[in-house]
C-alpha cells in the first residue's frame, strides 16, 4: 500500500465507511494511506471506548504493522504468553498452546485494553488528515450514501447489511450471556476455568489490573453472577468480589447465521467485522478478523483501485467465516452441561 495514491484502478475515489469500532477506523486508516478521500460516519455521540481488553493474534498484528500502527500497539500492550484451562476444583485440563503459537510467528499473542487502541486508531486517523468521525449520524437509509466505496463496519446490526444484502444472514441469540469487568488486582492464574453450562476466563490487561469474563445463562442476573461462581477456585469468587457491580458490562451472546455468500455486493458495497461475520466470543478473534477484514481491504483497493472488492472477499470470506464456525463450535463445547466427556477431550484437543 502506497499512501497518497491507489496503484491500479485510475485515480483514488471516495469513501464512506459506516461505523467508528475497531473495524471501521482501521479500514478508514487503510484507505486514506490509499489516497482516498473518507468520510466516517458513527451512530453514537461519541468514541466508543466501552469493554476491557482484546487479544490480539499475531497475523492482526501483522495487520495493525501495515497499517502503520505496530509501534502504538506495542506501547500499550503486554505479551500473553502463559494460559490453563481449569475445571472449577482448580484441576488443570489442558495448557493453551501460546508458547507454540509465539514460536510459530515470531512474535507472541498481545492483550491490550480496548479503549487504548481505540485512541490508537483515532490518533493514526487524525494524524493522517484523511478523515473525520462525524458522531451522532444514525442513517435511516444506507441506500442514500453517495461514494465510490460504501463499507458497512457498523456490528452486527448492520443497516449496511440489511439493505444491501438482505434479511437472509440473521442475528442468532445463543441463550448465553457474557460479562465483562477489570479487577483493581493482578494474579498468576490466567485462562479459562470450564464448568457446567458456564465458563469464567481471566488474562492480564495492564499491570495491577486482570481482565475477567464470564459466560452464563442469559437468564443469570447481575445479583446472581457471584451465586453462579460460588465455591470455584481461587481467585474466581475473589475477583468478582473485589469488582463493582456497577462496572460490569453484560452483553447477549450472539451470532450471524447462515454464513453470507459473498462481503461484497453491488460493485460498491463491502462489509467488515461484526458486520459481515459477528462471531462468539469464545476463540477471542473478534477484534482480530475485524483489523485483517480491514487492512485487506485497504490493500486491495490500493492495488485495484475501484475493481477491488472481488479480490477482498476473495481474501477474507472463506478464512473469516472458518472462524466465526469453529468459535461457534467452540461455544457449543465449553457450554455443555455434559462436562464429563468435555474435560476428557480438552487436552486432546488443546494439544
Amino acid at each position: 500500500m502506497e499512501n497518497g495514491r491507489s496503484k491500479g484502478g485510475g485515480a483514488p475515489g471516495t469513501a464512506v465507511v459506516v461505523g467508528a469500532g475497531v473495524g471501521g477506523l482501521a479500514t478508514a486508516i487503510g484507505l486514506s494511506r490509499a489516497g482516498w478521500s473518507v468520510r466516517v460516519l458513527e451512530g453514537r455521540t461519541a468514541p466508543e471506548r466501552y469493554g476491557t481488553a482484546f487479544g490480539i493474534h499475531p497475523g492482526a498484528q501483522a495487520a495493525l504493522d501495515r497499517l502503520g500502527l505496530g509501534d502504538a500497539l506495542r506501547a500499550r500492550a503486554l505479551p500473553y504468553r502463559r494460559a490453563r484451562i481449569r475445571r472449577p476444583d482448580g484441576r488443570v485440563l489442558a495448557t493453551l498452546p501460546l508458547e507454540r503459537v509465539e514460536r510459530r510467528a515470531g512474535r507472541p499473542e498481545l492483550l491490550v485494553s480496548r479503549p487504548h487502541l481505540v485512541d490508537a486508531l483515532l490518533d493514526e486517523l487524525g494524524r493522517l488528515g484523511g478523515a473525520d468521525v462525524e458522531y451522532g449520524r444514525r442513517l435511516t437509509d444506507p441506500r442514500d450514501l453517495g461514494a465510490d466505496l460504501v463499507v458497512g463496519a457498523d456490528g452486527i446490526n448492520s443497516a449496511v447489511r440489511t439493505a444491501h444484502f438482505g434479511t437472509r444472514s440473521a442475528v442468532r441469540a445463543l441463550g448465553t450471556a457474557a460479562w465483562i469487568g477489570i479487577a483493581e488486582f493482578e494474579t498468576d492464574v490466567h485462562g479459562e476455568t470450564w464448568g457446567e453450562g458456564r465458563f469464567f476466563g481471566m488474562t492480564p490487561v495492564e499491570p495491577g489490573r486482570t481482565n475477567w469474563y464470564a459466560a452464563v445463562p442469559a437468564a443469570t442476573t447481575a445479583a446472581g453472577l457471584r451465586d453462579a461462581f460460588e465455591g470455584w477456585h481461587d481467585p474466581v469468587p475473589r475477583v468478582l468480589a473485589e469488582t463493582d457491580p456497577a462496572t460490569w458490562i453484560r452483553y447477549e451472546m450472539r451470532h450471524l447465521h447462515p454464513a453470507l455468500p459473498a462481503f461484497v455486493t453491488a460493485g460498491r458495497i463491502a462489509l467488515v467485522g461484526d458486520a459481515v461475520h459477528a462471531m462468539t466470543p469464545n476463540l477471542g478473534q473478534g477484534a482480530c478478523t475485524a483489523l485483517l477484514d480491514a487492512e485487506a481491504l485497504a490493500r486491495a483497493v490500493a492495488a485495484h483501485g475501484r475493481s477491488a472488492l472481488p479480490a477482498y472477499d476473495a481474501q477474507r470470506r472463506r478464512s473469516a467465516q472458518r472462524v466465526a464456525l469453529g468459535s461457534r463450535a467452540l461455544h457449543r463445547f465449553v457450554t455443555t452441561r455434559r462436562p464429563a466427556l468435555r474435560d476428557a477431550l480438552a487436552g486432546l484437543l488443546l494439544r
